[in-house]
């Protein structure tokens, strides 16, 4: 089924095929996932109702992503951590509840199985519409509903409800470079009853091990990749930085090509410019970490507004080309707002 290029609202309750076309970018929806098209190459798929075990605690992602010229940049459930999925929003410490996958650390168990991993359950989306027309800043935005749950005290059941989120997200080209960025919003409203603190693994007391908030997992060939910022170029020196923008480089198996992910947060962020979550010699990541050293409240009545732009472009990046992507995407994230 074709819909205009105007403004649609997407129907997921039906397994049935929906596409809006732009003249340079087009999705489908096939009541699971939407794929993002430029052209005629797939460029990202974003899973909204996903099929992963409790302990994996569910939620949407991104996976695959890939560059304008095919090269894939996220890997989703490696052997080592399987709730690792492509990029997504995955918080691992929210209050007693862990929306991250896997064990969860606290001061008095280390890392544990504690039965709560929770899921971001997909509600609807309240509309997909076309942002752009042909060429830089051509995209579409999805405005989407969430509700977070606790873990089930038995499968099947339905877990108590702590959080309901509000979320969007564009796929838009962009300007410099052979590049393509995910702009991202999300505001978290606690629906639980009670206060909710947003933590990580680091306000536990492990060091180091800052984690949650919108986290990419990248191929294995790009381990021992570069990070690249305003404070230089190196590897896992970048861990708990502060930075407006921070990117990473790495190679390709295969084609031996590079490819290279660049994230900006919107410096109106509660606590920006907030630490960042980088590693390169174990397996390439990164991720926004805003909750990295401080347990950040969540109370009821005050939602939380975080917002980002992750650029996907093919080849590495030098200084200029760094700086030039991420003021396209700073550009392209405050436009959006």
């Amino acid at each position: 089924m074709t819909t205009t290029a105007q403004t649609s609202t997407a129907q997921p309750t039906t397994a049935q095929t929906t596409t809006a076309l732009t003249d340079t970018v087009s999705y489908t929806d096939d009541g699971s996932s939407l794929t993002f098209t430029v052209g005629t190459r797939d460029i990202a798929t974003y899973t909204y109702r996903p099929t992963d075990d409790q302990y994996e605690s569910p939620r949407p992602f991104f996976h695959p992503l890939t560059t304008l010229e095919g090269d894939e940049v996220t890997i989703s459930r490696p052997w080592d951590h399987v709730w690792h999925k492509g990029l997504s929003w995955a918080l691992p410490n929210v209050g007693a509840h862990n929306f991250w996958g896997g064990a969860t650390y606290t001061r008095e168990t280390g890392y544990a199985n504690l039965d709560n991993n929770g899921a971001m359950n997909h509600e609807g989306f309240t509309s997909i519409e076309v942002t752009g027309i042909e060429g830089a800043g051509a995209g579409i935005t999805a405005a989407e509903t969430l509700l977070w749950t606790a873990q089930p005290a038995e499968p099947g059941q339905q877990g108590a409800p702590l959080i309901r989120e509000q979320r969007r997200f564009a796929i838009q080209l962009l300007p410099a470079g052979n590049a393509w960025t995910i702009l991202f919003e999300t505001t978290m409203e606690n629906v639980s009853g009670a206060g909710i603190g947003i933590g990580s693994p680091t306000t536990e007391g492990r060091d180091n091990a800052g984690y949650g908030g919108l986290f990419w997992r990248g191929p294995r060939s790009f381990t021992g990749g570069e990070f690249r910022s305003e404070n230089g170029t190196g590897g896992d020196e970048f861990m708990g930085t502060r930075s407006p923008w921070i990117a990473f480089t790495g190679q390709h198996d295969v084609t031996c090509r590079k490819s290279s992910i660049l994230f900006v947060e919107d410096q109106a962020n509660p606590g920006a410019s907030n630490q960042w979550f980088a590693r390169s010699s174990m397996f390439a990541c990164l991720g926004s970490a805003p909750f990295f050293s401080e347990v950040v409240p969540l109370k009821e009545g005050q939602p939380l507004t975080y917002r980002y732009a992750v650029v996907i472009a093919d080849g590495a990046l030098g200084d200029q080309q760094a700086a030039a992507l991420a003021d396209a995407a700073k550009t392209a994230l405050d436009a959006w707002a």
